[in-house]
């Protein structure tokens, strides 16, 4: 049985002394939830929510990170401080990094690479954009992201890695997929895993949607057999996220 899991992506938000008070409220309120609770927090805030989040329950990730150990990367950091600081999750090729970074399938493979290495728990994000579905070429698009990430990526590696699907279009806009839209895709891509891998690894890995997700839409998508919870933006800002936690 797969453990729902409610997770946040802060972006570029909240200060450390923000992320403090906002953990504190909120804590009390997800407290004994069935569903995993996580947020992937910016760099700076990394120590204040890990020393916020001590005793609740609740885990802290990465928003980014580089895939060398060290070396003349300027402002970038690595997964030893990371894993230092106290992390456990780390988010990879969510479509802001792609687009605006220029973060290509290479990079993505080297940081899903680079993170089983170091035994953190990654996060995969894939997604469309408009055009590509407008096209028609939505499958094929995620199915050539989930190859390229995942290539060299054992079976057992690969069941502990979380997917979250973010067609790109939703991300920020208000616009939802459609229950139907996100379980085809969510669905396709268990079929893939169990394609590459095994029908046993395609049921342990959990895959997750995201995009524009709210209180109001949560459970219904939630509900769906192939989604096993959510990565939320700008809602996971807010303490109502524990509505989307509860759904």
């Amino acid at each position: 049985m797969r453990r729902k899991l409610a997770a946040g992506n802060w972006k570029m938000n909240m200060t450390p002394t923000q992320t403090k008070e906002f953990l504190k409220e909120i804590a009390p309120l997800v407290k004994g939830a069935e569903s995993e609770v996580l947020f992937f927090v910016p760099a700076i805030d990394i120590p204040a929510a890990v020393e916020a989040a001590a005793g609740t329950g609740i885990g802290i990730g990465a928003e980014n990170f580089y895939f060398e150990d060290k070396g003349a990367f300027t402002g970038e950091i690595s997964l030893e401080m990371i894993k230092d600081a106290g992390v456990s999750y780390v988010l990879i090729g969510h479509s802001e990094r792609r687009t605006i970074f220029s973060e290509n399938d290479e990079w993505i493979n080297k940081k899903l690479l680079k993170a089983i290495e170091c035994k953190m728990k990654p996060m995969l994000c894939c997604g469309e954009s408009l055009e590509i579905r407008e096209k028609g070429e939505t499958l094929s698009w995620i199915e050539a992201q989930i190859r390229s990430a995942f290539n060299g990526v054992s079976a057992d590696q690969a069941a502990a890695t979380v997917i979250a699907y973010e067609p790109i279009w939703a991300i920020g806009t208000g616009k939802v997929a459609t229950t139907d839209q996100a379980q085809e895709v969510c669905g396709m891509i268990r079929k893939l895993i169990a394609e590459i891998y095994d029908a046993d690894t395609a049921d342990k890995i959990r895959i997750l949607y995201g995009g524009s997700v709210n209180p109001e839409n949560a459970a219904e998508l939630f509900a769906q057999p192939d989604i096993d919870g959510g990565l939320v933006g700008g809602a996971s800002l807010k303490t109502s996220f524990e509505k989307i936690v509860k759904a």
